[in-house]
């Protein structure tokens, strides 16, 4: 309603007046100082504003009635040309939670469209766990330096497509191992960038499963081929989805067959070695943070695959870069980001979703609001909470959140590392059914081994994480946190002396520790978590949302949805919802009837999860 609507009643009634008022001055003054301040609390104005209206409404000579009323009409009709130009002003087509890698793609896919986006992020920078921080000349990656979809050919180079989407183009660092297994019973498998490689390797290790190794990796191929082969966009637009079908049915169908289907399953029709199917677990592992049985086989291909078609490609200068690439690009598209900007509220009306509240009060209207939060974040803290829907809900019951890290982030004498070490590792040395137990299996990244630029001549990075959940944090006092801090970090390295690199403690030159509480606290992730896992066996990605939800307007992007947890994964969602939002603002094509009749679909798809 317009402000000179709301006001227009109180200055034609005379009931507005109180019996035996002589000067209604007064009235008007305190009722015109109530409608400022609830506008100054919505963000319509600037700081001094109000108190210019008011100073002149208050200076109104007491004369008659209708004197004052006209002035006060006069000052209600200029608050209202503001409010309507500063709502105009700040109404964008989308407004993006949140500046993660799933964020930034969707906000500089919509912004290449022709939408006007604007990105909030709490932070001083973007990328969230794909950031980066220096210190002491080091710089180091917030999360993995594990890069999949940076490649330069197929449809799967999210990341490297993004990029270009916005003309951007970052110089890559071939790495020739993704990563180097140390296992239990001294079990050591290094994947190589080559998959025959790879292969000769794994069956040297395992020659009796020679065929079901072949037969399982098959399979991941299959799955990634048809990914392949599409052009990746929303699957939640149905002209889309039938344009593909017919171009490429094969792909569409075989991408539908292994939809409810998990990695451990399928390798459990090949193989029998319960070393090799540990092993595979591992390797999921690194994907979900948890073993092949919950993990979807859709996920477990496409990393499996994309190492060896695109490889592992790490960008010079640091993970970080990305970010900043695709945040200056989204600048150059139209777009805008802020930083330091906290969101503390989804703002809602009529059941339909208009804008977002900022931590100092600031509201951002806009047309659709895309989370880049977690579930969590977004529907227990964002809304409130008789705003979650039934199907959240139901959500939240499959799907619990995943451990968060403890990391440590180290600078070393170079000369400790080994000549020829690999860049990345894992390391489980005792048994491996204490693979998902926190601080028991170690992810190690060595960037420097593919960019000596990040730290200081003579020195490399050590980038050690070990999953860690936040209730072993809690309650502590700031010395004992540290204590605990400092007790943990000395017993991977002691661990770590022990497999890969004697003397590591006293080549140390720089360590922080981080504990989920600084992942919480950093990166804005309830419980500092690094997204959802299954709370019991899960039927592959069925039970998984994607972009759209039960409520109007609002859309997820990133780990919390599909197709999950990793770089590639949250590039690929930050495409899905790009283009589903860009049909729903009218800049794609879309078809109602077709909309709401996928929708119902792909609703009830979820609940045979």
């Amino acid at each position: 309603m317009a402000l000179t609507m709301m006001l227009q009643p109180s200055i034609l009634s005379n009931s507005f007046i109180p019996q035996g008022s002589k000067n209604p001055l007064p009235v008007w003054r305190n009722f015109c100082h109530k409608r400022i301040d609830s506008s100054r609390r919505c963000g319509h104005f600037g700081r001094r504003s109000p108190e210019r209206d008011c100073k002149r409404l208050i200076q109104a000579q007491a004369g008659s009635q209708a004197k004052v009323a006209e002035e006060f009409e006069r000052v209600a009709v200029g608050i209202e040309e503001r409010v309507t130009m500063a709502v105009k002003d700040e109404e964008y087509d989308a407004v993006v939670i949140g500046a993660g890698i799933g964020g930034l793609v969707a906000a500089t896919q919509l912004a290449i469209r022709g939408a006007r986006v604007m990105l909030l992020e709490k932070y001083v920078i973007p990328g969230g766990s794909s950031g980066y921080f220096q210190r002491d000349g080091y710089t180091f990656d917030v999360g993995s330096s594990v890069m999949f979809g940076f490649s330069d050919k197929g449809a799967i180079n999210l990341i490297t497509k993004s990029l270009e989407a916005v003309g951007r183009k970052m110089e890559v660092i071939e790495d020739p191992v993704t990563v180097h297994y140390h296992l239990p019973g001294g079990l050591s498998v290094r994947v190589h960038r080559g998959y025959e490689e790879f292969l000769a390797e794994l069956i040297n290790r395992f020659p009796h499963e020679e065929a079901g190794i072949h037969s399982f990796y098959t399979q991941c191929w299959k799955v990634f081929n048809s990914l392949n082969s599409l052009e990746l966009k929303s699957l939640e637009e149905p002209l889309y989805l039938f344009g593909q079908f017919f171009r490429n049915p094969l792909a569409c169908l075989t991408l539908a067959y292994y939809l409810p289907q998990n990695a451990g399953d399928l390798a459990r029709k090949y193989i029998k070695d319960p070393d090799l199917l540990s092993f595979i677990d591992a390797e999921c592992f690194i994907v979900s943070t948890v073993d092949a049985c919950r993990t979807p086989m859709i996920n477990a291909s496409m990393v499996i695959c994309d190492r060896h078609y695109g490889g592992i490609n790490y960008p010079r200068g640091g993970v970080g870069g990305i970010a900043r690439e695709l945040a200056e690009g989204l600048v150059e598209k139209g777009g805008q980001i802020k930083y330091k900007a906290n969101v503390t509220q989804i703002l809602m009306e009529a059941g339909k979703v208009t804008g977002v509240q900022l931590s100092n009060g600031t509201i951002i209207w806009a047309k659709k609001v895309i989370s880049n939060a977690t579930r969590w974040d977004t529907f227990d803290k964002l809304l409130k909470p008789e705003s979650m829907p039934e199907e959240e809900r139901r959500f939240q019951k499959l799907y619990q959140k995943a451990p968060s890290f403890l990391s440590i982030h180290m600078g070393v004498k170079a000369d400790v590392l080994p000549a020829e070490t690999e860049c990345h590792h894992l390391v489980l040395e005792s048994e491996w059914s204490k693979l998902e137990e926190p601080y028991e299996t170690i992810f190690l990244s060595i960037p420097t081994i593919l960019d000596s630029s990040l730290a200081p001549p003579g020195h490399h990075i050590l980038h050690i994480f070990t999953t860690s959940w936040i209730d072993d944090w809690q309650g502590l006092l700031p010395v004992d946190y540290k204590k605990k801090k400092e007790a943990l970090a000395d017993k991977i390295v002691a661990r770590l002396e022990a497999t890969l690199f004697p003397g590591l403690k006293a080549a140390i030159t720089f360590c922080e520790v981080g504990t989920p509480k600084t992942h919480r606290r950093y990166l804005a992730r309830d419980d500092g978590t690094y997204g959802p896992i299954p709370a019991a066996k899960p039927k592959g990605l069925l039970g998984m949302p994607f972009n759209t939800t039960a409520v109007d307007g609002l859309y997820c992007v990133g780990d919390s949805c599909f197709p999950g947890q990793g770089v590639i994964a949250v590039a690929f969602s930050g495409t899905m919802c790009a283009h589903r939002v860009a049909a729903d603002l009218g800049l794609e094509r879309r078809s109602v009837i077709l909309d709401l009749g996928l929708g119902k679909l792909l609703a009830w798809f979820r609940t045979l999860a």
